[in-house]
């Protein structure tokens, strides 16, 4: 007994002498921070630690299947009501696009203050397609915009924990309901206004339809940044948005067709675009404030 007593507190001495854990080979940086003195997060932290919460939340990536989903079913329904009642060839005109017509499009919808010649241009009366003309409007990223800011409406719904499909469908219903009402209210005007032009359906649902762009560039900076981005990002999208749609309609679209027109016929063109680039910003703001929180 004796000798186990003895191994017994030899054996707690030598536990109470067991050598500390080695130091860590490395720092832990899985939190988006560095090993700075104070424990300080290195520059740009937070906007690392908003990008991964917004891809790595389960949430998130729900809603944008599901927004995914809903946006591939009403891109094939357009399509297939577009070919019962909408000629195919005049349809192709507003696609034919290329990703350099895309890139230079998109630049000019956020930046378009430098831009000088705003006319369509025409090869023996008709007029050149987009991808060999700046200017002419397409419907290929109006319908990729849409797309997008359904998903990334999905997203923003989800990380909130607001997300349900009931929701998202309501958002992408109204988004499509105002463009078309747009486009309604555009026509009337030119009605009314007895406006020689040769702007069809489509050319004011090109127009119209950009506003997507200006929405998701302002949705996403809200979501990075906050509530202080998203009104930077709607101010600047907005005011670009706006200078665009009167240079557009007023050089490209209205212009050509309405130089012999009485001065007061000009004061109603000139009041109806002054009105639908006016009413861009209002429409974004309604479709994406409740998207930042």
């Amino acid at each position: 007994m004796a000798y186990h007593s003895g191994y017994g507190a030899h054996g707690s001495k030598h536990r109470t002498r067991a050598a500390p854990d080695p130091p860590p080979l490395f720092d832990d940086t899985s939190g988006g921070y560095s090993s700075q003195p104070g424990g300080y997060p290195a520059p740009g932290a937070d906007v690392a630690f908003n990008v991964n919460n917004l891809l790595g939340d389960p949430m998130a990536n729900m809603a944008m299947a599901y927004g995914s989903s809903i946006a591939s079913q009403g891109k094939d329904i357009v399509h297939k009501e577009l070919h019962r009642f909408v000629s195919v060839n005049k349809l192709k005109y507003f696609f034919a696009v290329d990703t350099a017509y895309v890139a230079r499009k998109l630049g000019l919808l956020v930046f378009p203050y430098t831009h000088q010649n705003w006319k369509m241009q025409y090869s023996h009366d008709v007029p050149l397609p987009p991808r060999k003309d700046l200017n002419a409007p397409d419907l290929y990223i109006p319908t990729m915009a849409f797309i997008t800011y359904v998903l990334l409406a999905g997203m923003a719904l989800g990380i909130q924990k607001r997300f349900s499909p009931e929701v998202l469908g309501l958002c992408a219903s109204t988004a499509l309901v105002w463009v078309f009402m747009e486009v309604l209210a555009l026509l009337l005007g030119l009605y009314l206004a007895t406006v020689r032009s040769e702007l069809s359906t489509f050319h004011l649902l090109a127009y119209s339809g950009y506003k997507y762009v200006g929405m998701i560039l302002s949705v996403l900076t809200g979501l990075l940044f906050g509530s202080d981005g998203y009104y930077v990002a709607l101010a600047w999208t907005s005011s670009a948005l706006m200078y665009f749609i009167v240079r557009s309609l007023r050089t490209a679209a209205l212009g050509p067709d309405t130089m012999g027109s009485p001065a007061s016929q000009q004061r109603l063109q000139l009041y109806l675009t002054l009105g639908a680039a006016a009413f861009q910003p209002l429409i974004i703001y309604w479709l994406t404030f409740h998207l930042v929180r």
